[in-house]
């Protein structure tokens, strides 16, 4: 969050999704944890478990936003007959995490409930009057913030947003309302991994519907549905927000989500909803066993570092705040770049009504180079850029279960000298990648340069034995060969093996990612 944060001044977390709408708020548990989970009572395709969770989760949310400009998206339970847990999750958000409460989403993906066998029959009405039982009730309890609530949050499968705005929502509720929400995958794995019973896809069938401008999967594309939307939150004082999406609903596709090209695809798909004019979007995070998830925790406790693994679709979020900046006015311009090849998006970003940085994506795969751009950005004395650019191989975050939140490796920069009778700079943008130009200095965004902002534990969890080996060094070391090793536990040495280790590092993952997400930046003279 601290790296997101350095580019973009905010970050902003939905917590809810389908476990909002079982969830339910307690003074304690019987065994002291701050959440527990029912796995008996699974339900929905994606088998969501029943929550219990406590207030200090809450507290727990409000002390990362005191380290880090968090602000939080809380849902409520819609499909439990309790309006007391309703409004009690409602009051502890709004005392507990005060200025960082974006808003309360009232239901998630509620054209889904017919469908998921919630109700024998639910429509766009119903939602309307559930809605607005909600506000009364809050009324009735004489609570704040009946001024934050977000909907409709609706999957866009059985309803379309048109059919809610129909039914008057958001005229009646337009007091109520800080949001206008909606929620889009542009495709499914449910079949493979919940056994829905529909097609099952192949990953590497359809991986090339993500790999261009306007691809089935693409951003261009599942925005087009929403773009009657943006322009009518916009005439009824409203911003529209994409509450959830990533690459395909149920936890993505192995080879896909997890793959190079989801990070083009989601650097694409941003800046598509940025220049349509939603407000926002957030890329959903799931547990242990998806696909997409942008990172994830390590599968036991934290007692040791780089045990986090971090996904393409980070970096999506990543390089799209570093690209679109901290201004929160920044205004995005698809270019229709190279004759409108769908290969080879460009973007431009400007602040103030002035260009600032140029953004070029190469979708295409070619180990030959042959694909490579010689892209032309005239600079100097023409209306935009200023002279010499320069190219930087960036971080990384390191191979599966490689991190701990902070960029790996050295910032290679080289000097690209332009052409000053010309007044044009020829980037290069190696296939596939994406280059990020710098046209001013007023423009230049520089959180790569700068040390990743960490925070210290309050419980230390391995007290003993902690001392640790260079992996570089343990990699090519003959281990101690036919000697005698100690052991680590006090009173056992007698009973220690000596192991053999091999080294599986996942050198071409880190490769493709430090030479596909390249850096504009200007050298001063």
């Amino acid at each position: 969050m601290a790296n997101l944060q350095q580019r973009s001044g905010r970050v902003n977390i939905r917590v809810g999704g389908n476990t909002q709408e079982t969830a339910v708020l307690v003074s304690n548990t019987s065994d002291g944890k701050i959440l527990e989970k029912n796995i008996t009572g699974a339900s929905n395709p994606t088998q969501t478990p029943p929550l219990v969770y406590t207030p200090d989760l809450l507290y727990m949310m409000a002390n990362i936003s005191a380290l880090v400009n968090v602000h939080w998206f809380v849902g409520v339970p819609f499909l439990i007959n309790d309006t007391a847990t309703r409004l009690a999750i409602t009051q502890h958000a709004y005392e507990i995490l005060g200025d960082h409460l974006m808003g309360i989403q009232i239901g998630n993906e509620p054209d889904l409930y017919q469908a998921h066998g919630h109700f024998t029959s639910y429509g766009p009405f119903d939602y309307f009057g559930d809605f607005g039982v909600y506000v009364q009730d809050m009324k009735n309890a004489n609570l704040p913030g009946t001024n934050m609530l977000v909907g409709p949050s609706i999957a866009y499968a059985d309803w379309t947003t048109e059919d809610v705005w129909n039914t008057g929502f958001v005229s009646v509720y337009n007091q109520n309302l800080a949001f206008l929400t909606v929620e889009n995958y542009p495709t499914d794995n449910c079949a493979l991994r919940f056994n829905t019973g529909g097609p099952i896809q192949d990953p590497q069938t359809i991986f090339p519907d993500f790999l261009s401008h306007t691809a089935q999967f693409s951003g261009n594309n599942i925005i087009q549905k929403f773009l009657n939307s943006t322009q009518f939150a916009i005439n009824n004082g409203k911003q529209l927000f994409m509450m959830e999406t990533n690459t395909g609903s149920c936890g993505g596709f192995a080879g896909i989500s997890d793959a190079f090209g989801a990070a083009l695809w989601g650097i694409d798909y941003a800046f598509q909803m940025a220049c349509n004019n939603f407000a926002g979007g957030m890329i959903h995070v799931g547990g242990q066993n998806v696909y997409y998830n942008p990172f994830t925790p390590p599968p036991t406790n934290q007692s040791t570092f780089h045990q986090w693994t971090v996904g393409p679709t980070y970096y999506s979020a990543l390089v799209a705040a570093e690209s679109i900046g901290p201004s929160n006015g920044t205004q995005i311009i698809d270019l229709g770049a190279n004759s409108g090849n769908v290969y080879t998006p460009a973007y431009a970003f400007y602040e103030n009504g002035q260009p600032v940085r140029v953004g070029i994506i190469n979708y295409v795969t070619d180990p030959s180079r042959a694909s490579d751009l010689q892209v032309q950005i005239a600079i100097g004395n023409s209306s935009t850029g200023q002279p010499n650019q320069s190219l930087a191989n960036v971080k990384t975050f390191g191979d599966d279960f490689g991190s701990d939140g902070r960029p790996m490796g050295d910032l290679n920069i080289t000097t690209i000298n332009c052409d000053t009778t010309t007044n044009v700079c020829t980037i290069p943008v190696p296939a596939p990648s994406y280059a990020l130009v710098y046209l001013t200095d007023d423009g230049l965004n520089e959180p790569g340069t700068a040390a990743t902002t960490t925070f210290a534990t309050t419980v230390e969890t391995r007290t003993i034995n902690t001392v640790t080996v260079d992996q570089a060094v343990l990699a090519t070391s003959n281990g101690g060969y036919d000697k005698k090793l100690g052991s680590t536990s006090p009173g056992s040495d007698k009973g220690a093996a000596i192991g053999v280790m091999s080294a599986a590092p996942g050198v071409m993952s880190v490769l493709a990612l430090t030479v596909g997400l390249v850096a504009m930046q200007r050298i001063s003279k």
